[in-house]
């Protein structure tokens, strides 16, 4: 399905449905979802642009990951920020190659989908594409180790059209500490050093959003004392639903929203859901060991290591949840942040499962159709959906022209 909409004010499409009896339940979902421009935080699709053997355009089941073109239209999704991820190398310079190489991918992906998919600089850009029934491709990069300690790194990033990055990842780097991923690295640093709140306001001065995913705790609260424009978490859920160093706390949420940022709720069961966290940690002790033989047989082959997941995976399923905790996390968020602090960050294809009922991106109706049924008004899903990422990616581009300007 293609999407076809006029640039209208997004507020004043909310008061139309309120006017018309939509808050009372009477809105059709799938109307409001389709109608409604939808953005997602993260996605780890990316290296299989770079795989001559895999097409975004073409339709690839279940086991063969999370998203591609045609489910994407399915889903009713109008914006992804694609992930430029790689792990730690103690080479220079790799770590700056491999993201040019990625970012190159997602231009290439999108010129050979030209008409149907473009690469937008700006939020009069995005909205723009999504008139015309473009989806929308935007970047972020995942771990400030990637620019190498380089601000000019950072800011030729941002002119290839990266629009956030995430100060770290599941590791610290010379400036700033991480949350890890299971387990939480002793700090370095107590949160930002001097060097990483210089990397914060640079950011700001060009319009790069900061991303506090995978960052401890004095980290945030160093990002979010020190940023000038409202930061995000591209991927994150809520701490008090499910205890993970991933999530959030009610004083960040609170702290986030005050910045006027917003949380893009991860999917990930075992971010999201105790009982998976536990199966997890069993799953990974049981096959942990042979996946990575079999990642290791594959080399740099980026088909065979596609096929070694999809068999690995295949055979032994990963733990999931139901949806209904999925949703428990966006109401939580949504009830400590408030209705303009909360977004989508599903974690596509960089997580082995997601949870029942939402399985890859073409369940993304259902998760409308849940937020509504939960009471959320109209106006309210709609800003998670998209609105209240567009504001901020908004309020950025402006904070940037005033620093540039002064």
């Amino acid at each position: 399905m293609t999407k076809l909409r006029r640039c209208a004010a997004p507020l004043a499409l909310a008061a139309v449905w309120t006017l018309l009896g939509c808050a009372s339940g009477e809105v059709d979902p799938r109307e409001l979802h389709f109608d409604a421009i939808v953005v997602d935080g993260h996605s780890d699709t990316t290296p299989r642009f770079e795989d001559p053997t895999w097409s975004f355009g073409e339709r690839h089941d279940l086991s063969d990951g999370d998203m591609d073109l045609p489910r994407i239209r399915e889903g009713g999704l109008d914006v992804q920020f694609w992930s430029i991820y790689m792990g730690k190398s103690d080479e220079p310079g790799s770590a700056l190659r491999e993201a040019l190489e990625r970012i190159d991918a997602v231009h290439e992906m999108a010129a050979r989908h030209e008409g149907e998919v473009v690469v937008a600089h700006s939020v009069r850009e995005i909205r723009e594409a999504v008139a015309r029934g473009r989806f929308v491709s935007l970047m972020g990069i995942e771990g400030g180790h990637i620019i190498e300690e380089s601000l000019p790194a950072l800011r030729n990033f941002h002119r290839l059209g990266v629009r956030y990055m995430t100060l770290t990842h599941s590791f610290n780097t010379s400036w700033a500490d991480s949350s890890g991923t299971s387990e939480v690295p002793e700090p370095l640093h107590g949160g930002l050093t001097e060097f990483g709140r210089e990397i914060v306001r640079e950011m700001n001065r060009i319009g790069m959003l900061v991303d506090v995913s995978h960052v401890s705790d004095q980290t945030f609260f160093d990002a979010v004392d020190v940023s000038q424009a409202p930061v995000i978490a591209s991927h994150s859920s809520a701490r008090a639903v499910a205890e993970h160093p991933r999530n959030m706390t009610d004083e960040m949420l609170r702290a986030l929203a005050r910045n006027g940022g917003v949380a893009m709720i991860n999917f990930y069961p075992v971010y999201i859901d105790e009982t998976a966290q536990a199966e997890g940690r069993a799953y990974f002790a049981e096959h942990g060991e042979a996946l990575g033989e079999k990642l290791a047989a594959a080399g740099d082959d980026r088909a065979a290591r596609r096929a070694a997941f999809r068999e690995h995976f295949t055979a032994h399923p990963a733990p999931q949840c139901d949806v209904s905790v999925l949703l428990d996390h966006f109401d939580h968020a949504i009830s400590v942040a408030g209705a303009d602090h909360v977004g989508l960050g599903a974690d596509w294809d960089g997580v082995p499962s997601m949870p029942i009922g939402m399985e890859d991106v073409t369940r993304l109706p259902a998760l409308t159709e849940a937020l509504l049924a939960r009471g959320h008004s109209p106006e309210t899903v709609r800003k998670v959906l998209g609105e209240n990422v567009l504001r901020v990616l908004e309020e950025a581009e402006r904070v940037a022209h005033s620093l540039q300007t002064d």
